[in-house]
């Protein structure tokens, strides 16, 4: 089986979970070789991620790891019997760079999101203007086919926000970027209307943090934290200047939930910050 040279941030996290069991139960890489008749080397590739796995495998392995989380076994086969195709952002493979894949797929499979949004709007909830309007900014200017398929591939992130049954969202956005105005005037104020139309569905929940309180100074980076199937696949995705970053250490996880919580705790209510919206629009 050839390895695979790119695995998306969902197969490495398949593998790293793998690890995480193996590890747990003081088990060397070698011990689960022998167990499954293979060499250390693809014990290494299935937990980096750059090979597959059979659910019939991984069922043996977290017995022999003595793992009877049920949810948590179930979940890790139900990644492993995914593959390339499925999702409609792997249409984007080989033409965006994998960081805006993993984006959508996490946020596809996610049970719940919440996202803090220092100085941009979250991505599923900005207009075509807007979106464009960033990408536009890029330094050096992006090639005219990159600039098109970044747009459209966000506006597809929407469909999140479309199902049946979406997943709830809750969004604290800071006043800084409520006052950017990215793309002009016109742009900043058809975006602020978007928004506040968004916080309107009864599954997304919108806070602003105003200038004014001074107790929330982490403004730093934009930070998504969405919810797995079983709380051990919770997972964080940073925005860093070398691209996003997906984080599932549980220290790292906790730090994020209680950063968010601290946000949630100083913003104002949802029928506080839709006033405080429409306000700042209507100064535009």
């Amino acid at each position: 089986m050839p390895l695979r040279e790119n695995p998306s941030a969902r197969q490495v996290r398949l593998g790293t979970e793998l690890r995480k069991l193996r590890e747990r139960a003081g088990k060397a890489a070698r011990e689960a070789a022998a167990l499954l008749s293979t060499d250390q080397a693809k014990i290494s590739h299935m937990e980096a991620g750059r090979i597959g796995i059979s659910e019939e495998r991984i069922r043996r392995l977290a017995a022999y790891y003595s793992c009877d989380d049920a949810a948590l076994i179930e979940a890790l086969c139900a990644i492993a019997r995914e593959h390339r195709g499925q999702g409609w952002w792997d249409a984007y493979r080989g033409v965006l760079a994998p960081g805006f894949l993993d984006i959508a797929e996490l946020e596809h499979h996610a049970t719940y999101i919440r996202c803090l949004q220092p100085v941009t709007f979250p991505g599923v909830f900005q207009t075509e203007a807007y979106a464009r309007a960033l990408f536009e900014s890029v330094i050096p200017a992006l090639p005219h086919d990159e600039l098109e398929a970044r747009v459209e591939h966000r506006l597809k992130r929407r469909a999140i926000l479309d199902r049946e049954s979406p997943a709830p969202f809750e969004a604290v956005i800071h006043e800084a970027a409520l006052r950017m105005r990215i793309g002009g005037r016109e742009v900043a104020r058809q975006q602020l209307e978007h928004l506040i139309e968004a916080s309107e569905r009864p599954h997304v929940t919108l806070r602003v943090i105003p200038f004014a309180r001074e107790e929330f100074i982490e403004v730093t980076q934009t930070v998504l934290f969405a919810g797995g199937v079983v709380p051990q696949l919770d997972t964080v995705q940073i925005d860093t200047p070398f691209g996003g970053r997906h984080l599932d250490a549980a220290a790292d996880i906790d730090r994020y939930r209680r950063l968010g919580d601290f946000a949630r705790d100083v913003s104002l209510d949802p029928a506080g910050s839709r006033d405080f919206i429409k306000h700042i629009g209507q100064e535009l």
